[in-house]
């Protein structure tokens, strides 16, 4: 056996099983031509000489580095403040725990860091790519399709011409249950805070209130945040200033909801009995608010692993449980149900 203080080559390995170092090969790269009884001689001689492949060369024979990139359209401040993400970074681990793949994660702010980051993933250095966050001003997600690297994306794309799977929410059909909760209040005026209209989520949000809240919906009762508690706030304040007299506010964001919660306290008025405030994605702050906030449950750890999942099927690997929603008609697109959950604020 080689000394343990230098780690066995591929040769060793063959010369221990008493096979060519071409069957070797085959097997720690994961061939399936290799007859089974030979398999397992080679495997168990790996096991005996805690033998490690060479990446590097493996990813050139292979054409895989057995490596995923998760990749965040956004500042490192909102990565890792935003209860969102940690919710699709938990999930999709949960996913990828029981495959080879190992996950990486980028963030990109600018659309230059964008298409440095596009064009080197592009030169083979990831096997695929979950994309959160997408704006429709980064074309990551076409670049990346146009080098074949398959993508899934977290939301629905941003410019429906580019064919990629994506796993999203009910985005139109949550922010309709919004408004026509604040309607059953008997709220008259009532405005919205939206997300980012350059991300589908943004975009989808404001349709689906302005849908819910019909002949009522006004343009002038609409305030742009970025998902952020600060831009929620700041908002809120213009809302207030130029309409005084709203009654019920949409946030499209839980984050943003908490700042709208703090603008409308320094304004003097109150949560419910002024203002009924719904949020949106139920985050566990949502329930420890003062007051507690009416929001709309997202499923965001489920999106998440079927994130995973589904890119774990474009690379062709083995999944032992797959989960329906995968299987879906057009093989692209799955779009999970919302609910309602009413607290103190509405």
């Amino acid at each position: 056996m080689p000394s343990p203080r230098r780690k066995p080559t591929l040769e060793q390995v063959a010369r221990y099983a008493g096979v060519s170092r071409a069957t070797v090969s085959r097997v720690v790269n994961g061939q399936t031509t290799v007859d089974p009884a030979i398999r397992k001689v080679v495997e168990e001689a790996v096991a005996d000489l805690n033998y490690v492949p060479n990446q590097a060369a493996r990813a050139l024979m292979t054409r895989r580095t057995d490596t995923v990139t998760l990749i965040a359209a956004e500042t490192d401040t909102r990565v890792f403040g935003d209860p969102f993400f940690a919710q699709i970074v938990r999930g999709i681990s949960k996913e990828l725990r029981g495959s080879p793949i190992r996950l990486t994660l980028s963030m990109t702010e600018t659309d230059e860091e964008a298409a440095a980051l596009g064009t080197y993933l592009s030169a083979g250095h990831t096997d695929g790519v979950l994309l959160i966050s997408e704006h429709g001003r980064h074309r990551i997600a076409e670049q990346l399709t146009e080098a074949g690297i398959p993508v899934v994306i977290g939301g629905r794309p941003i410019d429906p011409r580019v064919e990629v799977s994506y796993i999203d929410h009910d985005n139109v059909g949550g922010s309709r249950l919004a408004a026509q909760h604040l309607k059953s209040l008997g709220r008259k005026r009532i405005g919205t805070i939206t997300g980012p209209l350059d991300m589908s989520a943004g975009v989808d949000r404001l349709e689906g209130f302005s849908s819910g809240l019909g002949r009522m919906f006004r343009k002038g009762l609409v305030e742009h945040g970025s998902f952020t508690t600060a831009s929620g706030e700041v908002a809120t304040e213009r809302l207030l200033k130029k309409h005084p007299e709203i009654d019920g506010l949409f946030v499209a964001s839980d984050l943003m909801a908490l700042g709208a919660l703090r603008a409308i306290r320094r304004s003097g008025r109150s949560v419910p009995d002024d203002i009924a405030v719904v949020g949106y994605d139920d985050i566990d702050l949502a329930s420890m608010a003062e007051p507690s906030l009416t929001t709309i449950r997202q499923r965001t750890q489920k999106q998440g692993r079927l994130m995973a999942r589904r890119l774990l099927q474009l690379l062709e690997q083995p999944l032992e449980d797959v989960l329906p929603e995968v299987n879906t008609p057009d093989g692209r697109g799955i779009v999970l149900d919302v609910d309602l959950v009413q607290r103190e604020s509405a």
